[in-house]
């Protein structure tokens, strides 16, 4: 049961959310505080008790008919995704507290069932489940940028509707297919992921499938050249919204490819592989080549994640434990990082009421414990030793270079390339001439309590990665065992 609380807590905090606020909008923000705090807390009170030794389960039958079962577990990998879901969730809260002043209890019952379907995903073990969670993320996401976003909302949400959705139609095409398949090989009618692991099938369609598996996780990710909304729905997002893009949905991206689309299909990925792989790579590049000719400040730090999730898919499709368990690490570093400079870019926002790296400038002198948060923030970013970026960042290259010394060499570039931008985003941001003379707050409590979380989270990983590596390790040990060669070859 534990697992069912950790999505209906934010399920059932939204709803109240929404409720109280027909009488007191500081209620409906205390009501989600508590409830993602909630959710933070029971996660890492099985990290903490657990550790790697997980063997939590929720099976219910769904439509036996039809072989749907609402299951759930919860292995390494999922538990540090979920834990970092409640701590962003806390973060998205407290960043909202004051710029979120229009429908409060709407806007907190969409963030928290988005933050139950991300959940959900992560903790899915029946593959219809997981395609219901993912589309559950869609729609709670798209009313938040539509109804809480910036001057361009309508375009962002209806290009980001769009994307996603035709993603989820390749996802469900490619669940249904396997269903299929399997239900012709064996006469058992499942849509259970460990059932499903050992699916036989001719090549082609083995290859059929993953790409339709990997062309919906590779939107989210998001990947090149299936990117394109990414930029628009994180600049046009309210705050709140660009943490859940960055931090969460684009790791349901990754977390698809390494849990699902690798492991079901072994025979098919060594043919996909070569191709992802190169995608990935030039994902990094391209991401940080964009992120560099940015006027906009929000939609630098965008297309910086276009570039960090480029390793995540070079290191699940170099497939080995260096690259996989670099991977991990970054989407986990970059769910902090990104989500922080996110609520630091609303901050300065909020201050200045530009994101115009024309207009900026001199911040430091007029709020240095901001400037300083983003001293950091972008130290991580360009992946310093200590911090949590460079572990997995190194974690994913050391693996490269096992199965593709050039693309690791490509992917390298790119770590000149993120320190290029992120100096920029220092420069033109806190330093040289200030260009606005009015007297500018520093940090506030709250934001203080925002970012100091993340901060900590960036250098516990950056100077003591093992607990992590610890706690993913046996299930990425687990998923290699699952796609050696031989399985699921006919």
């Amino acid at each position: 049961m534990m697992l069912l609380w950790l999505i209906l807590l934010p399920m059932a905090g939204g709803a109240a959310a929404w409720a109280a606020a027909r009488w007191s909008a500081t209620a409906a923000r205390i009501i989600a505080l508590a409830a993602t705090a909630g959710q933070f807390a029971l996660a890492c009170a099985v990290w903490a008790d657990s550790g790697a030794d997980l063997a939590l389960n929720v099976d219910w039958a769904w439509v036996p008919n039809l072989g749907i079962r609402f299951s759930l577990f919860v292995d390494g990998l999922s538990l540090l995704l979920v834990m970092l879901t409640g701590l962003l969730g806390v973060q998205c809260v407290l960043a909202s507290w004051r710029s979120i002043r229009q429908r409060v209890g709407f806007f907190h019952f969409n963030m928290l069932w988005t933050l139950a379907g991300v959940t959900g995903v992560f903790l899915a073990r029946d593959l219809f489940l997981f395609y219901v969670f993912w589309e559950m993320m869609l729609i709670p996401l798209y009313f938040l940028i539509r109804v809480w976003g910036h001057q361009r909302r309508l375009y962002a949400s209806l290009k980001f509707f769009i994307f996603t959705q035709a993603g989820g139609l390749f996802l469900l095409l490619g669940i249904l297919g396997l269903h299929i398949v399997h239900a012709g090989q064996t006469g058992e009618r499942t849509f259970d992921y460990l059932r499903l692991l050992h699916s036989h099938m001719p090549l082609p369609w083995a290859v059929l499938l993953m790409v339709a598996f990997l062309i919906s996780f590779a939107v989210k990710l998001p990947a090149v050249p299936v990117h394109t909304w990414l930029p628009e729905a994180h600049t046009e997002a309210p705050t709140a919204g660009s943490v859940l893009l960055a931090g969460l949905v684009l790791k349901a991206g990754g977390y698809g490819m390494l849990r699902l689309a690798v492991p079901l299909f072994p025979a098919a990925a060594p043919h996909v592989a070569p191709v992802a792989m190169i995608l990935g790579a030039i994902g990094i590049i391209y991401g940080a080549v964009l992120a560099l000719g940015q006027s906009d400040l929000k939609r630098l730090v965008a297309y910086s994640s276009v570039s960090h999730m480029g390793f995540v898919m070079l290191g699940i499709f170099a497939w080995n434990e260096l690259s996989l368990q670099g991977a991990v690490i970054v989407m986990l570093a970059h769910g902090l990082s990104t989500g922080a400079m996110f609520i630091l870019v609303g901050m300065v926002d909020e201050r200045l009421h530009t994101r115009d790296l024309g207009r900026l400038g001199g911040l430091w002198a007029a709020t240095p414990r901001l400037g300083g948060v983003a001293m950091v923030l972008v130290t991580a970013s360009l992946g310093l030793p200590g911090l949590a970026g460079f572990v997995g960042e190194l974690l994913v290259l050391l693996g490269t270079f096992k199965v593709s010394a050039p693309l690791a060499a490509v992917a390298a570039g790119g770590l000149v390339l993120s320190a290029a931008y992120s100096l920029r985003i220092m420069q033109e941001t806190f330093h040289g001439p200030r260009l606005d003379q009015r007297t500018l707050p520093d940090l506030t409590p709250r934001e203080w309590a925002t970012m100091a979380a993340m901060l900590a989270g960036l250098f516990w990983m950056g100077l003591w990665p093992q607990r992590f590596l610890d706690t993913s390790r046996p299930a990425v040990t687990q998923m290699q065992r699952s796609a050696a060669p031989g399985e699921g070859r006919p």
